[in-house]
């Protein structure tokens, strides 16, 4: 589990409670959603590189540090992944954004790729995979295949949620690949939703519950 950190900050933690309630609202879940992506990205920056510069500030020259490079690719994940993506802007309002359409086969639960638009120069690009809920994790791994094939640079998964078979199934088909979890959930049920989760993440972000 070296692959994955669990962000237990206060603040995620009090954030992704409210999310999990039923009776929150669709505005205040789009909202949370946002804010547990800015946070969950200000943790996996931590080991970000950066380099010294000269400044001026009003008053004398200073040294400072500043990222070497600021302008990362965030690539959604359809359709849910979207609510993440201003969240990510927060922090990098220069960034640029890619999206990968799948769903999920009801029947056999495997990922459908259905849509794929990904930046030019993203092989160079430190990248961040936004998926809400990590379920089973097929949909997860299939989009780091896509970006692996598009030679995207290093990749690092963003949610707000897993199950243990969801994060199992990533770091052994992509053990290069870090991963931020607001929280790890208990299991999966029969019908591969997570438990105790905290249902459907696109439908409560677009208000199509």
């Amino acid at each position: 589990m070296n692959q994955v950190t669990v962000v237990d900050h206060p603040l995620v933690q009090h954030k992704l409670t409210t999310c999990r309630m039923k009776e929150t609202e669709t505005w205040q879940f789009r909202g949370l959603v946002e804010d547990i992506t800015t946070l969950l990205l200000y943790e996996a920056c931590r080991q970000a590189q950066t380099e010294g510069v000269e400044i001026n500030t009003p008053v004398a020259k200073a040294e400072g540090r500043v990222l070497k490079t600021d302008s990362p690719c965030f690539v959604a994940v359809l359709r849910a992944g979207l609510g993440m993506v201003p969240g990510g802007l927060r922090l990098f309002p220069s960034a640029r954004a890619g999206h990968i359409g799948l769903y999920r086969d009801h029947e056999t639960h495997a990922p459908v790729e259905y849509y794929c638009n990904l930046p030019r120069g993203i092989e160079a690009c430190d990248c961040y995979l936004l998926e809400p809920m990590l379920a089973t994790g097929g949909s997860a791994v299939r989009a780091l295949d896509i970006l692996k094939k598009a030679n995207a640079g290093s990749i690092t998964v963003l949610s707000l949620i897993a199950a243990p078979e969801g994060v199992k199934m990533i770091t052994a088909r992509h053990k290069d690949v870090q991963i931020f979890l607001g929280a790890l959930d208990e299991k999966l049920n029969d019908k591969a939703y997570i438990i105790p989760g905290l249902g459907d993440a696109g439908d409560r972000i677009f208000g199509t519950v």
